[in-house]
C-alpha cells in the first residue's frame, strides 16, 4: 500500500473538520425548525383562554439562538476539557519517565527524526494490549499505552505502535475524531434527556391534558434527537476507516520496519479489550477497537478495518 502524502492527508482532515463544524450546527438548526413546525401552528393567535399562541416562525426565532448558544457553550467546555474527559473515561495516568525510560526514548527518537514536538505519554494500568493518540493541539497531544503493550512487545514492535499513533497526530486524525466525539455526545445527551422526561412525565400528572401534550412534545424531541444522532453517526463514519491504513503505512515508512508493526498488531489482536473503556466514541480512538464484535452485522458500522487485513498489507511492504 502506497502511503498518502502527509500534507494531502492533513488537508483532507482539515477540510473534514471544517465540514463537521459547519454541518453540525446546521443539522441542529434544521431539527429545531422541524420541531417548531410540528409543535406550533403556522399562524399566531389566541387559545380559548386568551393565551397567545406563537407561530412556528416566531418559535424558531426564539429557540434558534438558545440552541446555538447552548451548543457553542457545550462545545467550548468539551474542547477545553477533552484531555481530562478522555483520561477519565480510560483511567489513563501520566507515565513516569524515571521508571519508563525505554518508552520515552522510543517516543523521543521518533519525534526527533520527524521534527515533531514530543507528546505527553499516558498509561492505562491494564494487562491488555492497546494504544491510542488524542489531543487537538501541541499542548494537548498525548500518546496513551496500556501496561500490557509496554511489557509484552519488544522494542521494534512497540516503536511501530508508537509511530502509528504519532502518524495519527501528524495527520490530525485525532482532532477530527475528537470533534466527532463532542458532536455525537450532544445528540446522545438530548436523546437521553428526552427519554427521562417521557419516563417521569406520566407519574406527575396522568390525567392532565397538558401532560398528554407534554408527552407528545417529548416524543417529537426523541424522534428528532434520534434522527440527529443517526446523522451524526454518519458524520463519524465519514471519517474514513482508511485513516488506520494510512497511519500503518506512515508508521512503516517512519520506522523502515513494517513487519515489526504487523507483528505488534498480531499480538494486539489477541487481547485488545480495555475493561475501563465502555464508551464507543472513546473506543474508536484505539489502534484496535477494544469493544468491537468481530464479524456479523456489526462490521458494517465498524470504525476500524479488520486487523488481519492491516497485517497482510504491512507484510507486503
Amino acid at each position: 500500500m502506497k502511503y498518502v502524502g502527509i500534507l494531502r492527508q492533513q488537508s483532507s482532515n482539515n477540510a473534514k473538520s471544517i465540514l463537521l463544524l459547519i454541518m453540525f450546527p446546521a443539522l441542529l438548526l434544521g431539527l429545531t425548525w422541524i420541531f417548531c413546525a410540528l409543535v406550533y401552528p403556522r399562524l399566531p393567535g389566541y387559545d380559548p383562554d386568551g393565551f397567545y399562541i406563537m407561530a412556528s416562525r416566531e418559535a424558531f426565532a426564539s429557540y434558534a439562538p438558545i440552541v446555538v448558544g447552548a451548543t457553542a457553550i457545550w462545545f467550548l467546555i468539551a474542547y477545553s476539557l477533552h484531555s481530562w474527559m478522555i483520561a477519565n473515561a480510560t483511567n489513563a495516568k501520566p507515565l513516569e519517565r524515571r521508571e519508563n525510560k525505554r518508552v520515552y526514548n522510543l517516543v523521543e527518537n521518533l519525534c526527533m527524526t520527524q521534527g515533531m514536538t514530543m507528546p505527553k505519554i499516558n498509561v492505562i494500568e491494564e494487562p491488555s494490549l492497546n494504544a491510542f493518540a488524542s489531543g487537538i493541539n501541541k499542548q494537548s497531544y498525548t500518546v496513551t499505552l496500556t501496561r500490557g503493550i509496554i511489557d509484552r512487545l519488544d522494542d521494534d514492535e512497540l516503536e511501530g505502535v508508537i509511530a502509528h499513533e504519532l502518524m495519527h497526530i501528524r495527520n490530525r486524525d485525532v482532532r477530527l475524531l475528537i470533534f466527532s466525539i463532542i458532536f455525537v455526545g450532544i445528540f446522545t445527551f438530548i436523546a437521553q434527556a428526552a427519554m427521562r422526561s417521557l419516563w417521569y412525565a406520566p407519574s406527575r400528572s396522568r390525567n392532565s391534558k397538558n401532560d398528554k401534550g407534554t408527552i407528545v412534545i417529548v416524543l417529537i424531541v426523541i424522534v428528532l434527537a434520534a434522527i440527529g444522532y443517526f446523522f451524526s453517526l454518519l458524520l463519524r463514519f465519514a471519517i474514513s476507516r482508511k485513516r488506520e491504513f494510512i497511519a500503518d503505512a506512515g508508521a512503516a515508512e517512519m520506522t523502515k520496519n513494517p513487519r515489526a508493526l504487523a507483528s505488534a498488531l498480531r499480538e494486539i489482536s489477541g487481547n485488545p479489550k480495555v475493561s475501563s473503556v465502555t464508551r464507543k466514541d472513546i473506543a474508536q480512538l484505539f489502534i484496535e477497537h477494544p469493544l468491537s464484535n468481530k464479524g456479523g452485522f456489526s462490521t458494517l458500522f465498524a470504525t476500524h478495518p479488520p486487523i488481519q487485513t492491516r497485517i497482510e498489507i504491512l507484510e507486503q511492504f
